[in-house]
């Protein structure tokens, strides 16, 4: 039973999770040109995989196809999401890549709506992200696509892991997901290696990476969704590209005109409105987007 001292316990650990996830990424930005993207998702897997595997071995024996191919599914669309988005960071800046993400869970809350303020704000969105990527009058085409295409595998994850979290007890079945998302971002790991660039603070890095974007939040998580809502969650989330902006400039080093953070605070703001005036009802797709952050 939800009480409000443990809503607001809630919040703050998942204002926690938030400030990790986005901090990861940006020491994933700093690794990115020494050692490139599929070494730190495969870095940030490994970790994963260390953490996760010890808590839920998988139990293989006797699974039905009909069972097994949603884990599965979930490891192909972790290993798309997490090399599609750092990529994107590499090309766009995190503070960018992160809003174009973002519109990924952002769209299943909205899918089923038929409120004109849910297409408002469906509208004000775009037109942030139009703003975002077009304030200088140039696009990345290859930048966006690739931060589009984590937005759609983010969409998928959120399905994917409501029948995985179904069909599977605790984290048997993200474990499955991780070992078979690490099995397909090895082999572009070492595709792409360069020992030379390898030091220990670049290990310490990658490590760090991987503890503080996956094992940490992951963990939080089952403490999170105890004491609070599906819907102050979700709100909570959809600030996640201010704070991403915010370790971009930090971390990275990146700037942003004026009109790039009014684009980043309308994506944002259009989010939250929406959520946050949608009904309650249980075991709908807006309540997926406040249980699932890869």
């Amino acid at each position: 039973m939800r009480t409000k001292r443990g809503q607001w316990k809630g919040a703050g650990a998942q204002l926690a999770t938030e400030v990790s996830i986005n901090f990861g990424s940006s020491l994933a930005g700093l690794l990115i040109p020494l050692v490139g993207s599929p070494v730190v998702v495969a870095a940030r897997q490994i970790v994963m995989v260390i953490v996760v595997l010890p808590l839920a071995r998988p139990r293989l024996k006797n699974l039905t196809w009909s069972r097994i191919w949603p884990p599965l599914a979930l490891g192909v669309v972790l290993a798309v999401m997490n090399l599609s988005f750092y990529q994107a960071v590499s090309m766009l800046g995190l503070g960018v890549a992160a809003t174009i993400e973002f519109l990924g869970p952002f769209a299943l809350a909205l899918v089923t709506s038929r409120r004109i303020l849910d297409f408002v704000c469906a509208a004000a969105a775009a037109g942030g992200v139009f703003l975002l990527t077009w304030s200088d009058g140039t696009l990345d085409l290859l930048g966006i696509a690739l931060a589009l295409t984590a937005a759609a595998s983010w969409f998928c994850y959120i399905l994917l892991t409501r029948r995985v979290a179904t069909e599977f007890a605790g984290l048997e079945g993200i474990s499955i997901a991780s070992l078979v998302s690490l099995v397909i971002v090895v082999p572009f790991a070492v595709l792409t290696l360069d020992l030379s660039a390898f030091t220990w603070g670049v290990v310490g890095l990658l490590l760090l990476v991987g503890v503080v974007s996956s094992a940490f939040p992951y963990t939080l998580d089952t403490y999170i969704l105890r004491r609070m809502s599906p819907r102050l969650y979700a709100i909570i989330t959809s600030f996640g590209p201010v704070i991403a902006a915010g370790f971009g400039a930090l971390v990275l080093g990146e700037t942003f005109t004026l009109l790039q953070q009014i684009a980043i605070v309308v994506v944002c703001v259009a989010a939250g409105a929406a959520i946050a005036t949608q009904r309650d009802q249980p075991k709908s797709d807006l309540e997926l987007t406040a249980v699932a952050i890869p």
